[in-house]
C-alpha cells in the first residue's frame, strides 16, 4: 500500500521552519530590552548610590577634585552626628522621632476613618453618592501651598501652631480622601453576598463587616497605608509653615535646614537623607506581600 505525501510529512521528523532571522531576532530583542532596562536602572539609582557613598566618606574625600568613587576612607561619623551631637541628642534625631510619631499616628487615623467610610459608600445607597465622592477627592486637587495660609491663620486662632497635634490633624485630613477613594475600589471587589450570608446566620451588619469583609481587605489596607505613610513622611510645606521649634519640626524641613550659609556639610546631609529613607523602605518591605496583593486586587475581573 502506498503512503501519501501528507502521511509521509506527518510521520517524518519535525523540523523548525522558522526563518533564522526571526528566531535570533526574538533573542536579540530580549537582550536589547535587558540592556536598556539595566542602563535605565543605573541612571535612576545613581543619585541614591551617590548619596550612600557620600554619607560614608570623610569630608576631605567629599570635596575632593576630581571626585573619588572608590579610593576613599570609609567613616560613620556622619551617621553619628545625625543622632548624637556634642551636647547630647542632635536636633536631627528629635526631628526623625517627630516624623515617626506624626506620620505613624496620622496614617493610623486616616486608615481607621477611611476604611469604614469607603465600606459605607460601597455598600449603602447614599444620596448624591457620586457628587460626595467627587467633593471628597477634590480636596486633594489643590497643592498644600495654596491652603497653607488659611490653615496657618486657623491654627493660630486655636493654638495649634508649633504642635505635633496640628501636624497630625492636617496630615490626617489630607490622607482621609485618598484612603476613601483607594479603599472603595477594594471594597467593591469583595462580594456583598458574604455579608448577606453572615447576616442570615445571625450576625449584625457591623459584625459581618468585621469578621468576614475586613480580613479580605487587609492587602488593600496595607497598600493604602503605605501610600498614606509616604505622603505624611515626605510632606514639607505644612511642616515648615506650621512649625518652628526643633522639638516639633519633622525631618524634611530639618534636613533642608542643613543646606545654607557659607559651607554645607554634604556628608551630614547625605547621612540624614539615608536615615530618613530607611523607615518607609522597611515598612514597605514588611508589608510587601500585602502590598503586591493590594495593588493587583481587581486587576482580573470574573
Amino acid at each position: 500500500m502506498g503512503v501519501s505525501v501528507d502521511e509521509a510529512v506527518s510521520t517524518g521528523p519535525v523540523r523548525d521552519h522558522t526563518p533564522p532571522a526571526r528566531r535570533f531576532g526574538g533573542r536579540g530583542r530580549s537582550v536589547l530590552e535587558i540592556a536598556l532596562l539595566t542602563v535605565l536602572a543605573v541612571v535612576m539609582l545613581f543619585p541614591v548610590l551617590w548619596m550612600i557613598e557620600t554619607s560614608i566618606k570623610e569630608n576631605r574625600d567629599v570635596y575632593a577634585i576630581p571626585a573619588k568613587f572608590f579610593d576613599f576612607t570609609v567613616t560613620l561619623d556622619h551617621f553619628k552626628d545625625v543622632f548624637v551631637a556634642s551636647g547630647g541628642r542632635s536636633a536631627l534625631s528629635v526631628s526623625f522621632l517627630n516624623s515617626v510619631v506624626v506620620a505613624g499616628v496620622s496614617t493610623v487615623l486616616a486608615t481607621v476613618l477611611g476604611v469604614p467610610a469607603a465600606w459605607a459608600y460601597s455598600r449603602f445607597a447614599v444620596k448624591a453618592k457620586k457628587d460626595q465622592l467627587f467633593f471628597i477627592l477634590s480636596t486633594r486637587f489643590m497643592p498644600p501651598v495654596v491652603v497653607v495660609i488659611p490653615i496657618f491663620l486657623m491654627y493660630r486662632q486655636f493654638g495649634l501652631i508649633d504642635t505635633k497635634l496640628g501636624l497630625i490633624l492636617i496630615y490626617t485630613a489630607f490622607n482621609v480622601p485618598f484612603t476613601i477613594w483607594m479603599m472603595k475600589g477594594f471594597v467593591d471587589e469583595v462580594p456583598a453576598e458574604y455579608e448577606d450570608a453572615a447576616m442570615l446566620d445571625g450576625y449584625t451588619r457591623l459584625q459581618a463587616f468585621w469578621r468576614f469583609t475586613l480580613p479580605l481587605l487587609l492587602p488593600g489596607i496595607a497598600a493604602t497605608a503605605v501610600f498614606a505613610l509616604i505622603f505624611s513622611w515626605n510632606e514639607f510645606v505644612f511642616a515648615i509653615f506650621l512649625t518652628s521649634s526643633d522639638d516639633v519640626r519633622t525631618a524634611p524641613p530639618a534636613i533642608a535646614g542643613l543646606i545654607g550659609g557659607t559651607t554645607v556639610d554634604w556628608g551630614l546631609v547625605a547621612a540624614a537623607s539615608v536615615v530618613f529613607a530607611l523607615p518607609v523602605l522597611v515598612f514597605a518591605y514588611l508589608v510587601r506581600k500585602h502590598l503586591v496583593a493590594g495593588v493587583t486586587l481587581g486587576a482580573v475581573r470574573r
